[in-house]
């Protein structure tokens, strides 16, 4: 019987931990490679989470529309290592975005740069670079 129930709850721990490496993608599958994008916004909104942080920045467009991207960042340990804090942002910030576009035409990009509001270029800590 002891037997039985270290089975299963091996089982039970290996298929919970497997669920982040499914979950994870590649870059090339949800963004383009060949179609880079440039964006200068404010930021509205910051999640620094795994597996990616995220920034959301609200872009002003040619005819006067604004469109809110949402940026893809790297793992907050990824960002840690190249140069980024916690405070590095704040809501209200302008922010300049070196990137690629998302393969569905959607408002999101994957950052490959990032020019902080005191003028230092940070890298997103993506793994292509």
């Amino acid at each position: 019987m002891r037997l039985l129930i270290a089975l299963v709850l091996g089982c039970v721990i290996v298929l919970c931990g497997s669920q982040s490496l499914v979950a994870h993608h590649s870059i090339a599958g949800e963004f383009d490679v060949t179609k880079t994008v440039t964006l200068k916004g404010k930021v509205t909104k910051i999640e620094w989470t795994n597996p990616h942080a995220r920034i959301y920045i609200d872009v002003a467009q040619p005819n006067g529309t604004v469109v809110n991207w949402n940026v893809e960042l790297a793992a907050v340990s990824a960002l840690a290592r190249n140069g980024w804090t916690r405070n590095a942002l704040k809501i209200g910030d302008t922010v300049t975005v070196d990137g690629l576009h998302a393969r569905s035409g959607a408002p999101i990009a994957n950052a490959r740069s990032v020019v902080l509001p005191d003028g230092r270029k940070v890298l997103s800590g993506t793994a292509d670079q």
